[in-house]
C-alpha cells in the first residue's frame, strides 16, 4: 500500500526538522557556537559554563533549557519510530525472501540496540550524565554501521521492489560514507583542539544527515509493504511458540 511511504519519510523529516530546530534554539541562545564559526574565540574552555558557547555537537545542541525538552522528545520519537523501522523491514525480508531470515535477524538485532543506544542518550542529558549519554551515542553510532552494512547486503540479495538496481548502489556509497565518518568523528571527538573537536561535531551532523537520506530510500521498499506481513510476522512466532516447548 502506498500509504506506507509515510513512515520512513515521517522517520528521516522528523530527525532532520527536529534536530536542526534543536541546533537553532541552541544558538539563538548563545548555547552552542556557529556551525560555521571556526575561530574559537566564544568557545567553552574547562569548567566555564557563562559568557561562552559550546561545539556545536547535536548533544551539546540539546543540553541546555528550553532546547532540551525538544531534544529529547525528538530523540525518543525518532528511536521509537527507527525500532518500527527495523521490525517492518525484517517482516517484508521474512515474506518476500525467507531464505535470508538469519541475516535479516542479524540486522534486526543490532537496530534494536541501536534504538535502545539512542533512546538512553536521548534520555540522559550530556551536562549531568555524561557517561550514560556518551555510551549510549557510542552503543548507537557503531550499530548503525553495522545495521547499514547488512541492510545494504540484504538489498543486493532480495528484491522487494524490482529497483535494486538503482538503490544497491546508492546505499553502498552512504553505507561507506557512514562507517568512515563514524571512525573520523570518534577519533576528532576525543581531541581538545577547538578545530578538531569542530570538525567532529560537522561529522556528526554528516552522519546523522546520511542515516536520514538512507532511511528516505527505503520509501521505494514502503510502496510493496503491507500490513499482513506484520500479522505473518507474529504468527509465525506463535506457531514457533509449540514447537520449542516441545
Amino acid at each position: 500500500m502506498l500509504l506506507w511511504i509515510i513512515f520512513p519519510i515521517s522517520l528521516s523529516l522528523l530527525s532532520f526538522i527536529g534536530t536542526w530546530t534543536v541546533y537553532g534554539l541552541a544558538y539563538y541562545h548563545n548555547h552552542v557556537c556557529s556551525l560555521s564559526d571556526w575561530s574559537g574565540e566564544n568557545y567553552c574552555k574547562g569548567n566555564q559554563t557563562t559568557d561562552c558557547c559550546r561545539v556545536p555537537t547535536i548533544s551539546s545542541s540539546g543540553t541546555n533549557a528550553p532546547e532540551n525538552s525538544l531534544f529529547t522528545a525528538t530523540i525518543n520519537a525518532g528511536s521509537f519510530l527507527f525500532l518500527l523501522f527495523c521490525v517492518f523491514h525484517h517482516a517484508h525480508i521474512m515474506e518476500k525472501h525467507a531464505c535470508h531470515s538469519m541475516l535479516s535477524r542479524i540486522a534486526l538485532v543490532f537496530g534494536v540496540v541501536a534504538a535502545l543506544g539512542s533512546f538512553a542518550a536521548g534520555n540522559c542529558n550530556p551536562g549531568y550524565l555524561a557517561l550514560l549519554h556518551y555510551f549510549g551515542a557510542a552503543i548507537s553510532f557503531m550499530c548503525i554501521c553495522f545495521y547499514t552494512v547488512l541492510l545494504t547486503w540484504l538489498t543486493g540479495r532480495c528484491v522487494l521492489s524490482g529497483y535494486e538496481r538503482i538503490l544497491y548502489p546508492l546505499r553502498v556509497v552512504s553505507t561507506v560514507i557512514q562507517i568512515i565518518v563514524t571512525v573520523c568523528y570518534t577519533i576528532l571527538f576525543a581531541l581538545d583542539e577547538y578545530f578538531y573537536v569542530h570538525v567532529s561535531a560537522l561529522f556528526e551532523w554528516m552522519l546523522a544527515v546520511n542515516l536520514e537520506l538512507f532511511e528516505l530510500s527505503y520509501v521505494v521498499e514502503f510502496c510493496f509493504f503491507s500490513s499482513f506481513m506484520i500479522s505473518n510476522l507474529l504468527g509465525k512466532r506463535d506457531e514457533e511458540k509449540p514447537l520449542m516447548l516441545s
